[in-house]
């Protein structure tokens, strides 16, 4: 924990890179402003549970987690799984659902599972990314279109018949607004890279609603000001409050009834597996977009400590209004390429936040909802990251192919619950079926590198790791043997592995040996290995069991074993 911080105060920082980590962390606050109130928004809450998300978790991540150049906030990777706890559980349950988050992800840290997370297949995180992003995109257009229909509900087939028998209701004025902040969306990074994009289209929206909403007397857009509102002291407001965020426990605020949520051990239970699978996206999202800047920035993060960070991060921003977060790649990236290389330029991001909320608060007020769904749809489109999702499907291997478009089904279908589940075992039953075809067992000619063998003795070459997936296959061809052998020769030299299920199938094979008055000797197995086979009872005090270093070492053992007879054969070199 605070690895990062703790990196970054031992370098020293000159006075240049401190002065180019506060105007990195200004470029990020100007571009996290808009998308963290969209993502809210998208999550199914007001704009200001995003900013508050910035804020918080901005800082504290930051400061206690694994990179240097992570930034952390709300993202589009949480909006399908946040959506639903939001429908059924309102906002205190989907504060609380983070906290359990947070929990998960230190205890993951605490586990080391920081470079277990890093190996998940990339057919699985393309699937899901292409999936959210999909999802995304199509709930974008009821506010892109303007289109007047009741909270879209039911499955992701059931809200897309909505939204086409709502067509008919297309608002021109939503419409025009929704296209001009795409068009300057996709037009400006053309005309000029060094001012963000989101601000430009904002903008240029905002601009033009507020313009054609005084020249002409029926033209009428929703904005964040008219769409959202808020009590403070008793006061209520439109938009966003101008206020600082205040400490609340998650399970005081309202549930999908408007009623204080209360806290309970069944609720705890329903929103477990929502915890779970934000705990998971969240680990995936940090250390896939740590990854990425460390090849961008040649800093080295700590995936263990980014883990914890983030979870110490989770686990504050909801008793301030925070929903779930995780590094955002895209941030990041802009912070890096603005000079970020230190946990500084998160903070001034999120400092950044916090004046936008106290001094802004009304200006923001004015973004058109149409604008706000222009800006979702970009952000839908770069995670889709379509051209890979295509590239994967034309090139790779079938069994790639299938687990890429079953986690896309699953997350757009069905919910992400489902497709984290899925997913993930369909990435460790991938990794074990290709871990089993690393493993093999290899009879060896008499004549083995030069080395004579007599009828009676059998050599075999063991390779790979030998666990519950690789042991039985491996050993199988053990325990078939010619009736003339009386010596079983097991090379074990490049066995990385033994897990339990593989000493139960050794020790299998060596009562099998022993009713066939069969030898067994054991080549090259490390020492550590050996341990688990002597704790077992097959050690070299037994009848007819011997340990070796070499092959050489073993054949001289197996002729001291046969010419000793039914004497215990001493243990040669082990």
């Amino acid at each position: 924990m605070f690895s990062a911080l703790r990196r970054s105060i031992q370098s020293r920082p000159s006075v240049a890179e401190l002065r180019a980590n506060v105007l990195a962390g200004l470029t990020v606050g100007v571009i996290a402003l808009p998308l963290s109130m969209a993502l809210a928004i998208a999550s199914g809450v007001a704009p200001q549970y995003g900013l508050y998300t910035a804020l918080i978790a901005g800082i504290v991540i930051a400061l206690t987690g694994g990179s240097k150049v992570n930034i952390s906030g709300p993202t589009a990777a949480f909006v399908v799984v946040l959506l639903p706890i939001v429908q059924h559980y309102g906002l205190g349950g989907l504060l609380l659902s983070g906290l359990m988050a947070g929990a998960i992800l230190v205890l993951m840290g605490l586990g080391r599972l920081g470079s277990l997370i890093e190996v998940v297949p990339y057919p699985v995180t393309i699937g899901f990314t292409a999936g959210i992003g999909t999802v995304i995109a199509t709930f974008q257009i009821k506010d892109f279109l303007g289109l007047t229909t009741p909270e879209l509900t039911g499955s992701y087939l059931s809200k897309v018949d909505q939204l086409l028998h709502a067509l008919p209701t297309i608002n021109p004025a939503e419409t025009l607004i929704g296209v001009l902040t795409l068009a300057t969306l996709l037009i400006w990074p053309k005309i000029d890279r060094r001012i963000p994009r989101h601000l430009v289209a904002l903008v240029v929206g905002s601009g033009a609603a507020w313009g054609l909403s005084h020249g002409l007397p029926n033209f009428h857009v929703d904005t964040i000001g008219s769409r959202f509102s808020y009590v403070v002291d008793g006061l209520t407001g439109h938009g966003i409050p101008p206020v600082l965020p205040q400490f609340e426990w998650p399970w005081n605020l309202p549930g999908a009834d408007g009623k204080p949520l209360g806290l309970s051990f069944d609720l705890i239970r329903h929103l477990l597996p929502a915890a779970l699978t934000i705990a998971i996206l969240g680990a995936l999202e940090s250390l896939l977009c740590a990854v990425v800047a460390d090849g961008m920035s040649g800093k080295k993060h700590n995936p263990n400590d980014e883990l914890i960070g983030q979870g110490i991060g989770n686990m504050l921003a909801p008793l301030f209004g925070g929903i779930p977060a995780t590094a955002a790649i895209a941030r990041t990236t802009a912070s890096i390429k603005s000079g970020g290389s230190l946990p500084l330029s998160s903070v001034v991001h999120a400092l950044f936040i916090l004046a936008s909320i106290l001094l802004l608060a009304p200006v923001l007020s004015y973004i058109p909802m149409a604008s706000m769904a222009a800006l979702l749809l970009v952000v839908a489109w770069n995670m889709s990251e379509a051209h890979h999702f295509v590239r994967l499907v034309k090139i790779a291997p079938r069994d790639d192919v299938v687990v890429l478009l079953l986690c896309f089904s699953l997350t757009v279908l069905f919910d992400m619950t489902v497709a984290v589940a899925v997913g993930m075992g369909l990435a460790a039953m991938l990794f074990i079926r290709r871990t089993i075809a690393l493993t093999e067992a290899e009879r060896l000619e008499k004549n083995h590198r030069g080395l004579a063998l007599p009828d009676d003795m059998m050599v075999y070459d063991i390779n790979g790791p030998l666990f519950f997936g690789t042991a039985r296959k491996a050993l199988r061809a053990v325990t078939t043997v010619r009736p003339e052998v009386r010596l079983v020769l097991l090379d074990m030299t490049e066995v990385t592995m033994l897990d339990f299920s593989a000493v139960v199938a050794m020790e299998s094979i060596w009562h099998d040996l022993q009713k066939r008055h069969i030898g067994l000797i054991i080549i090259g197995l490390q020492p550590r290995m050996i341990e688990k086979l002597r704790r077992a009872g097959i050690h070299a005090e037994h009848h007819r069991v011997a340990f070796a270093d070499s092959l050489a070492e073993g054949i001289a053992a197996a002729y001291e074993m046969r010419d000793g007879a039914d004497s215990p054969a001493p243990a040669a070199g082990g």
